[in-house]
């Protein structure tokens, strides 16, 4: 039973986390954190994260691969973000060690309330007037349409490395923040901006969880069970990011992040 528990909320966690670029540990360090305080699985916040982090390198190359057949990932502006991200992640895994059941919940129930905030508002950002100094792209979309995105390298490296480390320490991929900024910051176009945050996301998390496993902070077991859902999961994202809109779906997943941020929030609070 819990088997097939854990390999749905893998395929949950893929699909979601394909979908909008968020990195599908948005779902997953929730739902192993609400199966342990149910009894189902003997976890802590450290192995969550960590296993979260190994389980998106599946998620991660799943949905990279179907975005670079659909031709939308920004590889160099990839790599980019992906030399300040992978830094912040190490330093993240190591921050995580500090947290005790009870706090990481209230921190990571404070967290997702924010995520859910930033994706209820996301279709409404549009980007912000730019000097048109700094590097410059652009892209042509399947309809013909050209694109023109851009941004400056400082401001790049502060953010990514700031979404890296959060990414380490919660276990959430990033995307959540990145996805947005990419939008709203440097112009890029919202698919693109999907495309681009999972490729940056499958690297983060590669660099995230060596260092969980090298603390021992990987549970294999519940890997095994969750990876071939979210393998699944990651090509069905993007899938439905190409062919449907996501507005059911995003409405669907701010209202699960919000009931689940409100039940950490109180176990945590109640229990400490």
């Amino acid at each position: 039973m819990v088997w097939v528990i854990l390999l749905v909320v893998g395929l949950l966690g893929g699909t979601l986390g394909s979908l909008m670029g968020l990195g599908g540990g948005i779902v997953v360090v929730p739902a192993l954190l609400m199966l342990g305080s149910l009894s189902f699985l003997d976890i802590t916040p450290q192995v969550a994260v960590g296993t979260s982090l190994l389980i998106m390198i599946f998620t991660g190359i799943s949905a990279t691969i179907a975005y670079i057949k659909q031709k939308k990932v920004d590889y160099k502006s990839g790599l980019l973000f992906f030399s300040a991200s992978g830094p912040g992640a190490v330093i993240g895994t190591w921050l995580n060690r500090g947290f005790d059941t009870d706090s990481f919940q209230v921190y990571l129930g404070l967290f997702i309330l924010f995520v859910s905030f930033i994706l209820f508002i996301r279709k409404y950002l549009k980007p912000l007037p730019r000097s048109g100094k700094g590097i410059q792209r652009t892209y042509t979309d399947e309809e013909g349409l050209d694109y023109t995105y851009g941004y400056r390298i400082v401001p790049v490296l502060a953010i990514s490395f700031v979404v890296g480390m959060l990414s380490g320490l919660f276990g959430i991929g990033g995307g959540s923040l990145l996805v947005p900024a990419m939008i709203v910051l440097f112009a890029f176009p919202p698919h693109l901006a999907v495309a681009t945050s999972m490729f940056i996301i499958l690297l983060s998390a590669v660099v995230g969880s060596v260092s969980h496993m090298i603390q021992g902070n990987v549970n294999w077991v519940y890997a095994l069970a969750l990876i071939p859902g979210a393998w699944i999961g990651g090509t069905l994202g993007a899938a439905i990011n190409r062919r449907l809109s996501s507005e059911k779906l995003v409405f669907f997943l701010r209202l699960m992040l919000v009931i689940m941020a409100f039940r950490l929030i109180y176990e945590g609070m109640t229990s400490a």
